[in-house]
């Protein structure tokens, strides 16, 4: 096996920042070490969520995607370097120290005013709604408008959790960077569009609840 990337077992798996409903974290090595690929193409992931798969697997090349553009442009902005530890330390702190005294009506306020600007892909924005929401939920309506309530905890943000949301950051930058990685916004067929046969695709997409 040792011509090939995978099957690897991961000895620490990284936590990304964003949280997602059926976040892989506790499959990884599952994954990891069922999957046989020498690494020489590109890591095509259609379905990002979390990301916490493509942070773990750590391809060289990579081309990921997702409807959600929120979650792509975190994390381009984390590559571009528009994010790093230091502004997310200082936003949260700010953003804690508000919650702290106006609770929910602050919480509340934050996502009226990201859900009328959503067009500025705020990414500290959606990483302090994220955190601070109901079970950590990343839920969009119909017409696109997180509208997850509140978690009811006003004291959130204190330092030791702003610190481990901070090294979560400070962790996937130092995945990203100088690695051949594309995100993208789209639909998953596009994105599948571009694999060659060299390529691996992983292909995990929601579930899909029917209603009747």
């Amino acid at each position: 096996m040792e011509n090939y990337f995978l099957p690897k077992l991961l000895n620490r798996i990284v936590v990304p920042p964003l949280k997602c409903q059926g976040i892989k974290t506790k499959l990884v090595n599952f994954i990891a070490t069922n999957v046989k690929w020498r690494g020489e193409g590109t890591w095509i992931e259609p379905f990002l969520g979390s990301g916490v798969v493509l942070f773990n697997i750590n391809p060289k090349r990579a081309l990921v995607s997702d409807t959600n553009k929120y979650i792509i442009h975190f994390y381009k902005d984390i590559q571009d370097g528009r994010i790093d530890e230091k502004i997310v330390k200082d936003y949260l702190l700010e953003m804690g120290a508000k919650l702290l005294k106006s609770g929910e009506d602050f919480y509340y306020a934050i996502r009226e005013q990201f859900n009328r600007n959503s067009d500025n892909d705020d990414s500290l924005k959606i990483l302090f709604l994220n955190r601070c929401c109901y079970n950590g939920i990343m839920r969009f309506n119909s017409q696109g408008k997180f509208n997850v309530p509140f978690g009811h905890k006003p004291e959130r943000f204190r330092r030791a959790y702003v610190t481990k949301i901070v090294n979560q950051v400070s962790r996937i930058r130092q995945i990203i960077q100088d690695k051949d990685w594309k995100f993208q916004v789209c639909d998953w067929r596009l994105t599948l569009n571009a694999a060659m046969p060299e390529d691996f695709v992983y292909l995990d997409p929601p579930l899909y609840r029917a209603t009747h």
